[in-house]
C-alpha cells in the first residue's frame, strides 16, 4: 500500500515527541473528504503542540498542523468531488485529528471550506488560521459598530501572523492603525503593512494600569492577553470594542468592570476553532475580496515540510514574524 510522509506528535514518558514517519492512507482519521495536501502553515499553536511547550494535543499520536489546503481525491459527501480545491482549518485538526503536516489528510465534510474564487491554495495557507482569525476579529468588531470614522484601532502582538494580517486588512478597509510591539527593529516592517504609528511596549508602564485611563482606541485586536489586555480595556473609547484573540503575554486578566459599565466597552472573545460554517465561509469570502491583504507576499516565507521543525523554537522564543507557509506536496 502507498505510504507518505507525515510529521507525527507522540507522547513518551509524559513528554511530547515529534518526528517524521511514513503513514498509510488507512491510518488517517475518519472523515468523508480525503485530500492531497499541497500546503499547510505554522501557527503559534502548532509550535506549542510540536514542542510540548503547551498542552495543546488532546490525543496522541496526532499528525500536527492545524491548517491544510489541497485537492480532493475522494469524497463520500456530494458537496465535494474529486479535483475540488479546498481549505480545512481549526476544529480538532492537528490537536485531536490528524492535521496538515502530511501529504494526505482526511476530515469530516462539515469542516471543509471550498477555496474561494480569487485565492490560490498557497495564498489560503499564507492566510491560514492566523488570517482567518484576524478577519473574524475585525468582522466581530464591525458587527459591534466599529467603522473607520470611529477612531484609531490598535493591534497588539503586531509582528505575529495574526497581528501582521490584521494591520494589513484594517489599513485596506480605511482604518487608522497603531501597532503595539516589543520589537523596535520591526517598526519599518509594520509601517510597510499599513501601520500609521508604532507604539513600543517598553514605553508603557503596566504596573500602573488605571481602572479608566485616557480614551485612545475605538477598537483593538489583542493577541497578548494579560496586562496588555487590561491596559487596553482601560484606554478604550466609549463603546469601543476589543477582539481578544491570543494569550502570548498570559491567561490572567486583572482589570475592573469600570471600562465595561462606564464606557460601554465590549470585550469580544474570538473563537476561530468552531465558528459556525455560514460565518466561516463568509469570512473566507471576504479574505478573497475586500479583506484580501495587500502585502501578503511581503509577510510570508515558504519552507518545505522536512525543513519545518527548527522553526517551532523560533515561534516559542518570540522571534518569528509574519507568516510561514509549509510546502507539503
Amino acid at each position: 500500500m502507498h505510504t507518505f510522509q507525515a510529521y507525527l506528535i507522540e507522547q513518551q514518558d509524559g513528554k511530547s515527541r515529534a518526528r517524521f514517519v511514513q503513514m498509510r492512507e488507512d491510518e488517517l482519521d475518519a472523515g468523508e473528504v480525503t485530500l492531497r495536501i499541497a500546503y499547510s502553515s505554522i501557527n503559534y499553536k502548532d509550535a506549542l503542540a510540536a514542542t510540548g511547550a503547551g498542552r495543546i494535543i488532546r490525543r496522541f499520536p496526532c499528525v500536527g498542523g492545524i491548517d491544510m489546503a489541497g485537492t480532493v481525491v475522494r469524497s463520500a459527501d456530494p458537496r465535494f468531488k474529486e479535483g475540488d480545491e479546498v481549505i480545512a482549518t481549526s476544529y480538532d485538526i492537528g490537536v485531536a485529528h490528524h492535521g496538515g503536516y502530511a501529504e494526505f489528510g482526511r476530515v469530516p465534510a462539515d469542516w471543509v471550506v471550498p477555496l474561494p474564487k480569487g485565492l490560490s491554495l498557497f495564498e489560503a495557507m499564507a492566510l491560514g488560521t492566523a488570517g482567518y482569525t484576524a478577519a473574524l476579529g475585525i468582522v466581530r468588531m464591525e458587527q459591534n459598530g466599529l467603522r473607520p470614522d470611529c477612531g484609531k484601532v490598535l493591534v497588539s502582538g503586531a509582528t505575529g501572523g495574526v497581528g501582521s494580517i490584521a494591520i494589513d486588512i484594517l489599513n485596506r478597509l480605511g482604518y487608522e492603525v497603531v501597532a503595539l510591539t516589543g520589537k523596535a527593529e520591526q517598526s519599518e516592517y509594520l509601517k510597510g503593512l499599513g501601520a500609521r504609528e508604532v507604539l513600543l511596549r517598553a514605553s508603557l508602564d503596566f504596573a500602573k494600569i488605571k481602572p479608566l485611563d485616557k480614551p485612545l482606541w475605538a477598537g483593538a485586536v489583542d493577541n497578548l492577553g494579560g496586562d496588555v489586555l487590561a491596559w487596553l480595556a482601560s484606554t478604550m473609547q466609549p463603546n469601543g470594542a476589543i477582539a481578544s484573540i491570543g494569550l502570548a503575554a498570559g491567561m490572567q486578566l486583572n482589570t475592573t468592570v469600570a471600562p465595561f459599565i462606564l464606557r460601554g466597552v465590549s470585550l469580544l472573545g474570538i473563537d476561530s476553532g468552531a465558528t459556525p460554517m455560514p460565518l466561516r465561509r463568509s469570512v473566507w469570502a471576504r479574505l478573497a475580496s475586500d479583506m484580501r491583504p495587500a502585502h501578503l507576499a511581503a509577510m510570508t516565507r515558504t519552507v518545505k515540510l522536512d525543513a519545518m521543525p527548527p522553526l517551532f523554537e523560533e515561534y516559542i522564543a518570540g522571534g518569528a514574524h509574519g507568516r510561514v507557509v509549509v510546502a507539503v506536496a
